[in-house]
């Protein structure tokens, strides 16, 4: 296992995604067997805007279109998070310690008819809707502190300031 002070972090985008009633999409990723739920998020390729690669990500991972959508607010700073020790080496090619991600508070516009994870390279086996209260009970652990934060710096626009 590589040495994670050796290793930088993996630029990400990620998508909080709140539909008409204030829930936030989560789903379960197909290659975990935990029962923790996460937001849509994925790397930035070289030279992309964050914001677009959010977008670009939300369609990857739920077929939801950009036309769908609508920005409600940015994070005023990177999140950062380190892979747990397992993981560590395995995922990522072994090229990262972790993500280091810049969030996005997307509305959805859409019905959950416009949400289709079986897409081309499905990263989701199932998806609900969740409360903002619950997230933290329900999310992968070591990401737990990133979506705290999450909740913190969109509370206004969440309703929950």
């Amino acid at each position: 296992m590589p040495d994670a002070d050796d290793l930088s972090y993996r630029p990400c985008a990620g998508v909080m995604l709140m539909n008409r009633d204030g829930l936030l999409f989560v789903g379960q990723r197909l290659d975990s067997t935990l029962e923790a739920w996460q937001m849509p998020q994925g790397g930035i390729d070289d030279g992309e805007d964050p914001a677009e690669a959010a977008v670009r990500e939300l369609w990857e991972e739920t077929g939801v279109p950009a036309a769908l959508v609508e920005l409600i607010a940015e994070a005023g700073e990177e999140l950062f998070y380190d892979l747990p020790e397992e993981l560590m080496g395995r995922v990522w090619g072994g090229r990262w310690r972790g993500q280091r991600q810049r969030w996005f508070l997307f509305r959805f516009l859409g019905g959950d008819g416009d949400i289709d994870i079986a897409t081309e390279h499905p990263e989701f086996r199932a998806w609900r809707w969740a409360e903002p209260a619950e997230l933290l009970e329900i999310i992968v652990p070591f990401k737990r502190a990133i979506y705290e934060r999450l909740l913190e710096l969109f509370a206004e626009p969440l309703g929950r300031s």
